[in-house]
């Protein structure tokens, strides 16, 4: 296995892929080597999180979400991190403002997937993220339409990047974002819970 690079120095551009991850799954390696391609991105970070504030029950234990998500991301260019816990930021605009503060030059993009532009709004100082931070939309299965017509995708309409210029995002001044089509795996953590796939217990 290549050795990965964690190190950022001023000058790079970084995807934020943020989730619990529980399990990690194809479908996350999937659009995260995407998102490298699409977006021209120089590295991106896993944030394995401690906890989903919208999500009622907690997750598996985070070791054991950090080591399967290195075991299934083979990548030299892609770091596991469990930046949330360290610092002890419970929401994603906090990460965010932490990770900025201390790596100053560094351009970060946040990537979600289709389905999570479709509740962005009700996230915590959602705004900020938009505004602060570019944003890296990849499509997933049946939530095209629901995150094309989602409250955020109305309000920062003026701010979007067209997919197929993909690749000015991150020269792009924010707000911007980038709503990206790309072939997907149809797979979500939830379903592999659902079928005795991963115990979170």
């Amino acid at each position: 296995m290549r050795k990965r690079v964690t190190y950022l120095t001023a000058g790079m551009t970084v995807g934020l892929l943020g989730g619990s991850f529980d399990p990690p799954h194809a479908g996350h390696v999937h659009i995260t080597r995407e998102a490298l391609k699409r977006f021209g991105l120089d590295r991106v970070w896993w944030l394995v999180s401690p906890g989903n504030p919208l999500k009622e029950h907690g997750p598996a234990a985070l070791e054991r979400r950090m080591a399967a998500a290195r075991a299934i991301m083979q990548h030299p260019r892609v770091t596991i991190s469990d930046f949330e816990a360290r610092v002890g930021t419970r929401y994603t605009a906090e990460t965010l403002a932490q990770l900025q503060a201390r790596y100053p030059g560094v351009r970060f993009v946040w990537l979600m997937g289709a389905d999570n532009l479709a509740q962005f709004h009700r996230w915590k100082d959602w705004q900020t993220i938009m505004e602060r931070f570019h944003v890296g939309i990849l499509a997933r299965p049946g939530d095209r339409v629901a995150a094309r017509t989602a409250k955020a995708a109305a309000i920062y309409d003026f701010a979007k990047i067209p997919g197929r210029q993909s690749r000015r995002l991150v020269q792009s001044p924010t707000p911007a974002w980038c709503f990206v089509n790309v072939p997907m795996i149809d797979l979500s953590s939830s379903d592999i819970r659902a079928k005795g796939g991963w115990a979170s217990r």
